[in-house]
């Protein structure tokens, strides 16, 4: 049976820290918490990296966090012959920070994209440096000094970055609110988590359990690296923090 554990970092994506308890030891090793702020990979984002610890000092590092039998079944994996903490065992939970801040402004800057580039997304793939965002996208598409032009002008406005909760009907009723092409929402939790660009959602607003930067400021200096066709219409944009390099 899986576990539904308590995903903090929907709530608030700064929590570097936490306390939980083990509730249960996967036959693989993996420790299952009853809440976490450890983001499970999911998404095109990678799960995060940290540590944890018990009271008396032991320290296990996390290498990887991943979903289980359910998305709300989180598995924390710990670094080779790591022998896992004991069901039951309190521990201190701690993030690899700085990890998390660029993939936060990195999963923003993906939103903005599809701002600025309109056409159903086919794939996308959240890293900490160089990030991709595939659309069904005809003959013709912008330069990369176009597309990055416009991405800076939303980075420069500051907008807020926010969430809020719809039901299934409300996302049924505006299908344009799912940009992917090919993957829909999980249907069966009754709501629906979109994060919104922009006062009132007026830049943006879709579907995504990831997580976020608090405004578009944060996501700094960005540019497109580069275009790949990748099909006869589907278009690779490759997101890479920096100034376009002339």
């Amino acid at each position: 049976m899986a576990h539904r554990v308590e995903a903090l970092f929907r709530d608030d994506a700064y929590r570097k820290d936490a306390e939980a308890t083990v509730v249960s030891v996967t036959d693989e090793g993996g420790v299952i918490l009853d809440r976490t702020i450890f983001y499970a990979t999911s998404g095109g984002q990678p799960g995060d990296t940290g540590a944890l610890a018990t009271e008396d000092g032991r320290s296990f590092e996390v290498s990887d966090t991943v979903c289980g039998a359910s998305k709300e079944e989180i598995i924390h994996r710990l670094s080779e012959g790591s022998v896992p903490p004991a069901v039951g065992t309190r521990l201190k939970l701690t993030i690899d920070w700085d990890r998390r801040y660029r993939l936060m402004r990195m999963h923003t800057a993906c939103h903005l994209l599809s701002v600025v580039c309109p056409q159903p997304i086919t794939g996308a793939s959240v890293s900490e440096s160089d990030s991709r965002v595939d659309f069904d996208m005809p003959e013709g598409a912008p330069s990369k000094e176009e597309v990055t032009a416009k991405l800076m002008e939303l980075v420069e406005a500051d907008h807020p970055v926010f969430t809020r909760l719809i039901s299934q009907e409300e996302l049924a009723a505006n299908p344009g609110l799912v940009k992917s092409k090919n993957v829909r929402p999980p249907t069966g939790a009754g709501q629906v988590r979109l994060v919104c660009i922009g006062e009132d959602a007026a830049i943006d607003s879709q579907p995504c359990g990831g997580t976020h930067v608090a405004r578009t400021g944060e996501i700094g200096e960005i540019h497109i690296g580069k275009i790949e066709k990748k099909g006869r219409e589907n278009r690779r944009f490759r997101i890479r923090f920096g100034q376009l390099s002339q």
